[in-house]
């Protein structure tokens, strides 16, 4: 998924934006016509192949074409163009190069995909990081500016900065993937994972339920040394580093453990139940001094550091999970998006930090930028919290239920 911002002023009509849709245009030339141009959609065009008849580089691209005889063909299966048959020559205004050409008088129709479209709802309330830097150049450097002289280096720099710092506890870049633990169960850490959010696993009606972490029940060590039986020195390779085993030893025990044991969650209706010697040698009072932290049947997460990978408590094998966390918007580096409510903000802190190392800015005029970013920071949490007075009145609506035995 790669979200998109709009341009402004806005330049897609109604069925570009909604239907994802592009035509269809009549080739009035006078001739075949192999190279269109699409300048009005707010979404890059992407082709699988990068040269007609060459070999596919991407799995699939963002749009489809279709050759019309006429302005009233319904565009389908049977007037498509091969994507083998299409490339796109120039992103700026998204233009593509087809085979054969388009006959004069015929029609050409693009067709964005679903997930394209997706990616483009939604758009005008964000701006790209290329955005700020354009327009902090234009607003806050070059004569009679505090910054008269600034490189764009500098200002990328201090952007992505300020970014990364928004994005912690102000932006809150949140992103969730829908995993099912597998029967290893680890799943690796996200490409632009910075921390988690919350784990939950969804039930059957698709509710979702805290998964909780393993805060030192068990661990996951980040070494794995082989021991020396008798003097506990670890052993080396014959190249003088230390030997690793190939699995923890803690961790093939935890993903072997019974949960049950551990949460106190006994069956007294299992095959052992409450009539069997075993039940009272081994589960009778077992809830007792139980510490409540772990008296959870959800299960548990850790993060495995050696391995990079999300591991899970043996319950949850096969389980639909959700995880969100935390990025720090940089992972597409000037694509990235910004929303509107921050965009003050990000020019104040931009604005800071390239005044604070100058000799020749002043303490005052640094003093009134730190506190103006700091303000602004501040505006920018309290429009991105959208509390609703609708949603609190519930909420608190909630407060006063009576609870009926």
């Amino acid at each position: 998924m790669t979200k998109t911002a709009a341009t402004i002023p806005i330049t897609e009509n109604d069925a570009q934006y909604y239907a994802g849709q592009y035509g269809p245009l009549e080739n009035t030339t006078g001739g075949a016509l192999a190279v269109w141009s699409f300048p009005n959609l707010n979404t890059t065009l992407i082709s699988n192949y990068d040269a007609l008849g060459g070999a596919q580089v991407r799995d699939t691209g963002n749009f489809t074409l279709h050759a019309l005889a006429t302005a009233a063909t319904v565009p389908d299966n049977t007037n498509l163009i091969t994507a083998s048959n299409i490339i796109v020559t120039n992103t700026t205004n998204n233009t593509v190069e087809i085979t054969p050409a388009i006959a004069n008088g015929a029609f050409i129709f693009l067709q964005l995909t679903d997930i394209a479209r997706g990616d483009n709802w939604g758009s005008y309330r964000n701006l790209t990081l290329n955005d700020i830097i354009d327009n902090f150049l234009l607003a806050y450097t070059g004569e009679n500016q505090i910054l008269t002289t600034v490189s764009r280096t500098q200002v990328l720099f201090h952007a992505r900065r300020a970014m990364q710092e928004l994005s912690y506890d102000t932006l809150k870049a949140f992103k969730a993937q829908e995993l099912t633990v597998p029967t290893g169960l680890s799943v690796p850490i996200p490409i632009d994972y910075v921390n988690y959010v919350n784990v939950c696993y969804a039930d059957d009606n698709g509710v979702l339920h805290p998964i909780y972490p393993l805060d030192g029940l068990s661990g996951n060590p980040t070494e794995l040394p082989i021991i020396d039986g008798d003097t506990g020195i670890p052993t080396q390779s014959s190249y003088d580093t230390n030997l690793e085993a190939s699995q923890s030893v803690i961790e093939d025990r935890w993903q072997k453990a019974n949960q049950n044991n551990i949460s106190g969650n006994y069956d007294a209706f299992a095959v052992e139940g409450a009539f069997d010697y075993t039940w009272w040698k081994m589960a009778y009072g077992q809830r007792y001094g139980l510490d409540p932290q772990y008296a959870q049947s959800n299960g548990y997460f850790s993060i495995n550091e050696r391995t990079g990978t999300f591991s899970f408590s043996s319950n949850l094998v096969n389980r639909v999970i959700e995880l969100k966390y935390i990025s720090d918007g940089l992972a597409y580096d000037l694509n990235s998006l910004v929303p509107k409510f921050v965009e003050d903000a990000l020019y104040s802190k931009i604005m800071y930090n390239l005044c604070a190392p100058r000799r020749d800015v002043d303490g005052g005029t640094k003093s009134f930028y730190k506190r103006d970013a700091y303000v602004k920071t501040r505006n920018a949490k309290i429009r991105l919290s959208n509390l609703k007075l609708e949603e609190i009145t519930q909420i608190f609506r909630g407060q006063s239920k009576w609870i009926k035995h």
